[in-house]
């Protein structure tokens, strides 16, 4: 596990757990922001296998010409599974969807966190 992972993992712990302290009656506040920090740990997932997949095969040094499209393909069907999984977040678990707009922010405190450390 990456420390940017690694940190908005923590990170949405902490918002979910502020979000239970200020709102105590209304938890699925709380899962929401649980629920949007598993969208973006599975959409980190998602670009970096596709990005390993292109960097290995570039130092691998093949010559026959290597099609770019099923990385692409692969890309592209994890996003659309994400979003199916938003909608089932939204629609079927009735998560709320700030909560889960606060829980995707998540890799963003996270990044914050670490260029802040590294000043």
């Amino acid at each position: 596990m990456t420390s940017i992972a690694r940190d908005t993992a923590i990170v949405t712990a902490v918002m979910a757990l502020g979000a239970l302290l200020w709102a105590p009656t209304s938890p699925l506040l709380a899962l929401g922001i649980v629920g949007g920090g598993a969208l973006v740990g599975l959409s980190m997932w998602a670009i970096t296998g596709v990005v390993n997949g292109l960097t290995t095969r570039a130092e691998s040094g093949e010559i026959r010409p290597v099609s770019r499209a099923f990385p692409l393909v692969k890309f592209f069907t994890r996003h659309a599974i994400l979003a199916v999984a938003a909608y089932v977040m939204m629609v079927r678990l009735h998560l709320d969807p700030v909560g889960m707009f606060i829980g995707v922010t998540s890799v963003v405190v996270a990044a914050a966190v670490a260029a802040a450390r590294q000043r």
